[in-house]
């Protein structure tokens, strides 16, 4: 399944959403290539959707969610990739 965050995310004058999959990578760029997405929008785990794009990622087909439960659902996955290892003491 394909899932996105509301477009909460301000950056470059705009604001954001987040395209994530629960199933592969393949699935997400696949669904994001339909969407008209570019590679450059690809973000290491996600897609970064402009706000104005989210009503046509909805009616392909991407679910609605909080930004917290796509990130849930994308680590259950396994699909999270963390940009920075985290800090060890």
């Amino acid at each position: 399944m394909l899932y996105i965050d509301p477009p909460n995310w301000p950056g470059h004058g705009r604001m954001w959403s987040h395209l994530v999959s629960d199933v592969s990578f393949e699935e997400l760029h696949a669904f994001a290539a339909r969407l008209g997405m570019p590679p450059r929008a690809f973000d290491g785990d996600h897609y970064d959707v402009p706000e104005g794009t989210y009503p046509e990622a909805v009616r392909l087909g991407a679910i609605e969610v909080s930004s917290k439960e796509l990130v849930s659902r994308m680590t259950g996955a396994g699909l999270r990739r963390r940009k920075h290892p985290p800090l060890t003491g």
